[in-house]
């Protein structure tokens, strides 16, 4: 089947061209623009300028289209479309969005629903940006979990249908560490070895930077916001971080963060404040980091401890819990 091209995709094209700034420091290529509502960096180790340059412009083409055909907020993309035939109709997909559907389904049973694409209803019922801040009635949660549940999507080969009016899907757990993944790809197809891909703290490196024998990424320290706990030396790993201490509204006393619990409907209240994991993809990385800050410090460290080659860090209120190996990334 023929990849699509949405409508939309010129108009974020344009915008994402116009934002982009590159230049060359520090031995690297470096590529700033603005996609999919975050920062988006690529810095690429490459001693030929045209192939740095022909990267980097098919990263912007490449961005620009995925952002077209899964943004939710963008209405003729694929997860639009897919979200306006709910009860109504099938809608086709190409093979890309068929693999990232399927990529959702596994992370879906693995995490026990922990992760779920359709939980969209709930995020709208919690909307931490509204003011004045808005705790819903238990009975409007429990009309919007009847519209959430991965279980509920109905799929065949090439195709996907949600069948009830007002279901819908958001690639926000997944979209932007897979697209992360797939830059990645880009690069090592072109020949490039070395590489660092970050959109919106989201990153993958491949590699070594010049000058030095890892890519170092910083982790922000949930309780003080803007200043590192520890960073990490990295040279083919991806590393995410999740966290409601930035997103999050204060009602009646009450703290409510932005990151939904799909089982139960509610915001996560487990005494969690940050989870950054390492793992051999990014997107592997932003579901584990995600999903370990629904399950808590404790059931979370569990499921990061069945996943081969993943590390990880759970900051609570009063605690910080590592993998027995996270320190061997670590800079001391």
């Amino acid at each position: 089947m023929t990849v699509t091209v949405p409508n939309s995709f010129e108009a974020v094209r344009a915008r994402v061209r116009q934002s982009a700034r590159a230049e060359v420091a520090g031995g690297l290529h470096r590529l700033e623009f603005q996609a999919m509502s975050t920062v988006c960096r690529v810095n690429c180790r490459v001693a030929d300028a045209r192939l740095a340059q022909a990267f980097q412009a098919e990263v912007l083409q490449w961005v620009a289209w995925f952002e077209a055909q899964y943004s939710r907020f963008i209405p003729d993309s694929l997860i639009g479309r897919i979200n306006a035939a709910a009860g109504l109709h099938w809608v086709e997909l190409d093979a890309e969005a068929e693999m990232l559907l399927n990529l959702c389904h596994e992370m879906v049973f693995f995490t026990r629903g922990v992760f779920d694409p359709t939980a969209l209803p709930l995020m709208k019922l919690w909307n931490w940006k509204a003011s004045p801040a808005v705790v819903p009635t238990a009975a409007a949660v429990a009309a919007a979990r009847e519209l959430a549940g991965w279980r509920k999507v109905q799929r065949r080969p090439g195709a996907v249908f949600l069948p009830q009016a007002g279901m819908s899907l958001d690639l926000g757990g997944i979209g932007k560490e897979y697209a992360v993944d797939r830059v990645v790809a880009l690069a090592q197809q072109r020949g490039i070895t070395s590489v660092l891909v970050d959109f919106g703290q989201d990153v993958r490196v491949l590699g070594e930077p010049p000058e030095r024998g890892a890519w170092h990424i910083g982790l922000e320290d949930p309780k003080q916001p803007g200043k590192c706990w520890t960073s990490l030396a990295v040279t083919s790993h991806g590393v995410a971080t999740s966290g409601d201490y930035l997103r999050h509204f204060t009602a009646g006393g009450r703290r409510y963060g932005h990151i939904i619990d799909p089982r139960d409907g509610s915001p996560v209240n487990n005494g969690c404040l940050a989870v950054s994991v390492i793992a051999p993809t990014c997107t592997l990385a932003g579901i584990l980091s995600t999903s370990a800050f629904v399950l808590g410090p404790r059931e979370g460290l569990g499921l990061l401890s069945l996943c081969p080659g993943v590390e990880g860090a759970i900051i609570s209120e009063n605690s910080r819990t590592m993998t027995p190996n996270f320190y061997a990334y670590a800079i001391q």
